[in-house]
């Protein structure tokens, strides 16, 4: 592997045709291993080489878009001063435009035994848990534009992707319940002819399903329960290929923005 310093800004993930650099935020580590997930989950492990004002930062030479990856941090373990630093937890990229996966529930994703709090729990959390995925910035947009409409001449239809166009006859069964759906004709054809000038969306960033519900079989409709900001839910991806939400989620929009919608996102910081 082929490892420069790379740069601090922007944070999370940046490809640039070439490599990708990666960026992490930590006050309080004194390590930060950036891992490289391969689709068979093995690991291959690399120190970030540079820190500039909290900021761990590395650029891996020829790296390409679909790499899935997450971070082990070295340093204080002192709950009752907010600092859980664990390497043996696979991390998520706080700024990570796509994720792969869910969580199970298992116990090794807690950095303490949930039978007795005070007890450290050092199981390795990998294969269990969530990772971030690169993706490209590259998207052909063309001439698309937010439609600005004033607001007094708006009429916003709050929906849900996946209830939206799993009860929609007219969408084809394997686009139901996707943004794919949602950029279908059919779902714009619906919309339009409602009147509709934008559309608000229930949380599309990627949200995490409880353990209470995973153990009775359900998951979270609503998506209440954000872990990622700035990644498109993997759930509403009518193809599983990693980072793949992130090219429908803009494929989406602009086919709504075509039609003269605007999108509307309802973010949660809970």
């Amino acid at each position: 592997m082929d490892l420069w310093p790379g740069t601090p800004y922007p944070l999370g993930t940046t490809y640039d045709g070439a490599g990708v650099n990666f960026a992490l935020f930590s006050e309080v580590a004194e390590r930060v291993e950036l891992c490289l997930i391969a689709d068979d989950g093995t690991e291959t492990r690399v120190d970030l080489p540079e820190v500039d004002a909290f900021v761990w930062h590395g650029y891996v030479v020829a790296l390409a878009p679909g790499q899935r990856y997450g971070f082990r941090v070295h340093g204080p373990y002192d709950p009752d001063h907010g600092h859980r630093c664990d390497p043996t937890k696979l991390l998520l990229d706080p700024y990570a435009k796509a994720i792969d996966g869910q969580v199970d529930g298992h116990p090794s994703l807690y950095s303490y035994d949930l039978e007795d709090p005070e007890r450290r729990n050092e199981e390795d959390s990998a294969g269990h848990t969530m990772t971030s995925v690169v993706v490209s910035p590259f998207f052909d947009w063309g001439h698309d534009r937010p439609p600005r409409r004033e607001y007094h001449e708006s009429v916003v239809y709050e929906t849900h992707v996946r209830g939206f166009t799993m009860r929609h006859p007219d969408i084809p069964e394997h686009l139901r319940g996707t943004y794919a759906g949602l950029a279908h004709p059919a779902s714009i054809e619906h919309l339009t002819s409602l009147g509709v000038t934008a559309v608000e969306l229930m949380p599309v960033h990627q949200f995490v399903n409880d353990p209470s519900l995973q153990a009775k079989g359900l998951s979270n409709y609503w998506g209440y329960n954000t872990i990622g900001f700035f990644a498109p839910h993997n759930g509403y991806a009518a193809f599983s290929t990693p980072g793949q939400a992130v090219q429908e989620f803009r494929a989406m929009v602009k086919a709504l923005h075509d039609a003269g919608i605007e999108v509307i996102l309802d973010v949660v910081y809970n």
